[in-house]
């Protein structure tokens, strides 16, 4: 494959237009309604290269393989994935070279610690094609270098934490917002700075009035130290804070597990779940979640979406793909059990503002908490 380098800035080079449609429909229901390509199984091998955890995660590695599941029910592909020994770069490309030398032919990376690896990776393999999620694929020194044989999916995360900040609003009406980060990458500061604006937004248009102290928004400094997570919202929950937005990896399974322990003690605290529909992760007693409502990246349909283009003859290499509102990459969970039917109607209707142009959600985090 002819080798193209291509050089520039992250978030000065995102490319929306080649997307297939995503609408709300996820990767399974999409799934369901393609003809199955006969062919596609002989010529498309796909493997994923697990990051921190397995395909259960709740995250980047689940989501990724349930993209990669509903491409091999709708088109027979061949699936598998291998998880790393460690988390170094090395490692990683161990596992790729185990997948090429079984002859898989597309190989996904789920999350940003994969940057130097994709990089490495597709100048080194160049006949064969990567995905690489949330990330894109740099030399080192954070400098974008995207070749013909890989695509990087990315995602405006600020969209969706400003419909989850929006909707934690109107839901509360009242009382004390609080944020807990891992590490303040730039798409956790994304989720940050759009759930502080969706509670402005709401608290300016809706006549709420959900607080946020600056002493409440903090970033652990891992995405691994559960119990750290348990410990940073426990102190918030007992300063006041009502609902704690976590962008935190498995940092904010420490987050759920305080706030459910709290629940099945009668105290009334949220959190709200990041990147997947974490519904479920939340429950304390039966048909009870401290989750009320979820920022959700639709890892499972990008991820979909550009395995049908690679059947289909039409790998979008050497790209940077967006999903958000305006394609219906980002949102809220379709079911949110804890949102009233009020609620979700001005979510709904913000929505449709976001995308057609009418609100604009900032990707920085000028003049909000840092």
């Amino acid at each position: 494959m002819k080798k193209r380098l291509w050089n520039g800035i992250l978030c000065s080079l995102v490319v929306a237009t080649t997307l297939v449609g995503c609408g709300t429909t996820d990767a399974t229901e999409k799934a369901e309604t393609t003809e199955k390509t006969e062919t596609a199984k002989s010529e498309l091998k796909v493997g994923l290269v697990t990051g921190i955890g397995s395909i259960d995660d709740k995250s980047f590695n689940q989501g990724s393989w349930e993209g990669i599941t509903a491409a091999e029910e709708a088109f027979g592909i061949e699936k598998k994935y291998l998880q790393p020994a460690g988390e170094t770069d090395a490692d990683a490309l161990n596992e790729i070279a185990n997948f090429y030398d079984a002859g898989y032919n597309l190989i996904v990376a789920p999350g940003f610690q994969f940057g130097k690896t994709i990089f490495e990776a597709q100048n080194k393999y160049p006949d064969t094609d990567f995905i690489i999620v949330d990330a894109v694929p740099h030399n080192g020194d954070n400098v974008a270098a995207m070749a013909e044989n890989s695509v990087a999916i990315m995602f405006d995360e600020h969209e969706a934490g400003f419909l989850a900040g929006l909707a934690a609003a109107l839901e509360l009406k009242e009382g004390e917002a609080g944020f807990i980060g891992g590490m303040a990458t730039d798409a956790v500061n994304r989720y940050n700075w759009g759930y502080q604006q969706g509670i402005q937004y709401a608290n300016e248009n809706y006549g709420t009035n959900l607080t946020m102290d600056p002493s409440n928004f903090v970033y652990q400094g891992t995405f691994t130290d559960v119990a750290a997570g348990q410990q940073i919202s426990g102190q918030l929950y007992d300063k006041g804070v009502d609902v704690i937005f976590s962008a935190a990896g498995a940092v904010g399974s420490g987050v759920i597990k305080e706030a459910s322990e709290r629940a099945q003690k009668g105290e009334k605290v949220w959190v709200v779940g990041v990147d997947v529909d974490q519904y479920d992760d939340g429950i304390y007693s039966e048909g009870n979640s401290v989750i009320l409502t979820s920022a959700m990246k639709k890892i499972s349909t990008a991820t979909y979406d550009v395995i049908k283009q690679t059947v289909e003859g039409s790998f979008p290499g050497g790209q940077i793909l967006t999903y958000n509102v305006q394609n219906d990459g980002v949102g809220l969970p379709d079911q949110n059990p804890n949102l009233s039917e009020d609620t979700m109607n001005i979510v709904n209707e913000v929505y449709g503002k976001i995308k057609n142009g009418e609100i604009k959600v900032s990707n920085e985090g000028t003049g909000l908490i840092s």
